[in-house]
């Protein structure tokens, strides 16, 4: 099994941006737990971020075929990429969207995401540790709808 992980901008500064809202926790501490955690599932995990959005929605179209779910974490783009969420509409997989953050909880024109009405599950609020409730939730569902698939 296959599952791209894309972070979106301003991702590359968690740990130094922000800390109150986003931990300390680096995206390449990150990257390493998200990496032992893909090992002890048998996942192969490519790992991206980007602050461009036509990058990510490069990356979507680049995967489409190959991997079989997607993770993101779309950052602010969540709440302003119509083209962003299309992409993923077009991915053949689950798609699970993270944050960081309790979007919910924040601003107002935080509570809106575009990408999360694409998206298969969302996990927001849980830190850190989302980034490896949403490689779980993946890989659940990518073997779940690869079963349904077989005869």
């Amino acid at each position: 099994m296959r599952i791209l992980v894309l972070n979106g901008p301003n991702l590359g500064t968690i740990g130094r941006r922000q800390p109150e809202v986003y931990g300390t926790i680096t995206l390449a501490e990150i990257h390493d737990r998200l990496r032992r955690e893909a090992e002890a599932l048998e996942v192969d995990l490519r790992w991206e971020q980007s602050n461009h959005e036509g990058a990510l929605i490069d990356l979507i179209e680049e995967e489409s075929g190959r991997a079989d779910a997607i993770v993101i974490n779309p950052g602010g783009l969540a709440h302003t990429s119509i083209v962003l969420a299309d992409a993923l509409r077009g991915f053949p997989g689950p798609v699970v969207e993270i944050h960081i953050s309790n979007i919910l909880g924040r601003e107002e024109y935080r509570r809106v995401s575009h990408v999360a009405e694409a998206a298969t599950a969302v996990i927001s609020g849980a830190g850190a540790d989302g980034y490896v409730m949403a490689l779980q939730t993946a890989a659940r569902l990518a073997g779940a709808s690869t079963t349904e698939a077989s005869p």
